[in-house]
C-alpha cells in the first residue's frame, strides 16, 4: 500500500503546478532561495520515486546466514518499534521529516510527527497531499506545537524511540527525559552516544 502511495505522490510532483505550490510554501515559512527549496523537494520526490513498487517491501526483508553444520542457521527479521517520534528543525521543513517519518511508516511504525512550528505550514501540506494519494490518516500523527507538549506527549504515550534532528542542547535534554530512547542528528560537528553508563557530568 505504501508503495501505491509513493507512486502517487510522484504522479502529483510531477505536475508544474504542486511543484511550484510546495516551493512556495516553503519559501514563504523558512529563509530559503528559490533554488534552495527546489532542490530540497527534488531530494524528496527522488525519495518517493524510490519506493515505488517492491522498494518498500524489499526494504523489510529478511536475512538467512548458514550455520558451521547441516541444519543449522541465522535469520534475521525487522520488528516495527511501534510508537516512535519524529521532530525536525526549520530548516528543512519537508524533506528531514517526510524523509524519516516515510522510513517509519515503511517499517510499520506509527510515528507522531513534529516540524519546528514556525515553518510546520508546508509539511502539513505535504501530509494532506499524502492522504490525497492513499495514506491512511491514522497511520500517523501531526502536531503543531512547541517543544515541550511534544515532550510532555512522548513520556505519557511511552513512544519507544524518537528520531530528534536539532540543536546539541535539546537533543541532549531529551535523552535525558527519554531515558536514551533518542537517536540524535544534531548541530554537532562529532558524534555522541549516549548510554545509562555515561557519567552524569559528561550529559
Amino acid at each position: 500500500m505504501l508503495s501505491e502511495v509513493c507512486r502517487k505522490t510522484v504522479e502529483c510532483m510531477h505536475d508544474p503546478e504542486v511543484f511550484d505550490f510546495f516551493v512556495k510554501c516553503v519559501m514563504r515559512s523558512a529563509p530559503k532561495s528559490r533554488k534552495q527549496t527546489e532542490a530540497e523537494i527534488s531530494v524528496t520526490v527522488d525519495f518517493f520515486e524510490n519506493f515505488c513498487g517492491d522498494r518498500v517491501r524489499f526494504l523489510a526483508s529478511s536475512l538467512r546466514y548458514p550455520g558451521d553444520h547441516q541444519g543449522q542457521f541465522t535469520t534475521t527479521h525487522r520488528v516495527p518499534y511501534g510508537p516512535v517520534g519524529v521532530i525536525t528543525p526549520f530548516n528543512f521543513p519537508i524533506e528531514i521529516p517526510v524523509l524519516q517519518f516515510m522510513g517509519a511508516l515503511f517499517m510499520g511504525n506509527k510515528p507522531i510527527v513534529k516540524g519546528d512550528s514556525r515553518t510546520s505550514f508546508p509539511l502539513e501540506q505535504w501530509i494532506r497531499m499524502l492522504h490525497h494519494c492513499g495514506l491512511p490518516k491514522e497511520d500517523m500523527d501531526f502536531l503543531h506545537a512547541d517543544g515541550p507538549v511534544m515532550e510532555k506527549i512522548l513520556k505519557k504515550a511511552d513512544v519507544k524511540l524518537t528520531q530528534f534532528t536539532g540543536s546539541s542542547h535539546i537533543g541532549e535534554h531529551l535523552v535525558k527525559q527519554l531515558k536514551g530512547k533518542v537517536r540524535l542528528e544534531d548541530g554537532g560537528y562529532d558524534w555522541k552516544i549516549l548510554g545509562p553508563d555515561v557519567p552524569k557530568k559528561q550529559q
